[in-house]
């Protein structure tokens, strides 16, 4: 049986989703963060050496990153169409644009946003001015790029590839679950609409009931 380590609150959301649409038994092995510094607890480091979420143990080796967890789980399945088909180079070309640039300016904008609170009051002004500097300078920018690329391939459509439902969809639904958690789904509708409906997708609602509270549910709502 496939076994989930999850982590809430994190990537790993996915692929207990990825799971539930594929109809995979799975036994689910909880992990929390620490409430006060956010980080994983030393327990995935039990697992795998750099201790990130999330890791599955499938076939008798545990694997990690969720782009190589989604591909190797939905081999052979509709979700991941034949590697060197259009379908399957489009689905493959979102399995790895979700973590390589979709994911780190998100990340990049909320490790910046908290520094200003994590240095002496003292500095705290002349953080906030350089964490202004580079959202003006760069994330910002680079953000905008981003989501208008997310706008223009959901417009037609509905999906990122294939025409309809894909693993290429549940990688992306973190990043854009993200962005849309700060309000950046501001006038595009194609986005939004297509968060909503993998919302409300019955084994989207199976995941959140098995991993439990993830503020990323429902975000579709709130930027509308």
């Amino acid at each position: 049986m496939l076994t989930i380590h999850h982590l809430n609150e994190s990537r790993s959301q996915r692929v207990i989703w990825l799971a539930e649409e594929l109809g995979l038994p799975y036994e689910l092995v909880r992990h929390q963060r620490d409430p006060r510094t956010m980080l994983a607890p030393a327990s995935l480091k039990a697992l795998h050496p750099l201790g990130k979420a999330p890791m599955v143990a499938h076939r008798g080796r545990v694997l990690a990153e969720t782009g190589a967890i989604v591909a190797a789980l939905a081999r052979g399945s509709a979700l991941l169409p034949d590697e060197g088909t259009d379908a399957g180079d489009a689905v493959r070309y979102w399995l790895h644009y979700a973590e390589g640039s979709a994911m780190p300016p998100l990340v990049m904008r909320l490790v910046l946003g908290r520094i200003p609170a994590s240095v002496p009051w003292p500095l705290r002004p002349v953080a906030r001015a350089i964490t202004r500097g580079v959202e003006t300078a760069y994330l910002g920018p680079e953000m905008t790029r981003q989501l208008d690329w997310w706008e223009a391939s959901l417009t037609g459509d509905g999906w990122f590839a294939a025409g309809r439902f894909t693993a290429a969809d549940v990688m992306m639904s973190f990043p854009v679950e993200m962005a849309a958690l700060r309000g950046g789904l501001t006038d595009r509708p194609a986005t939004r609409g297509w968060l909503d409906r993998i919302h409300a997708r019955p084994a989207y609602q199976r995941a959140l009931v098995a991993g439990g509270p993830y503020s990323g549910a429902g975000t579709g709502e709130r930027t509308a």
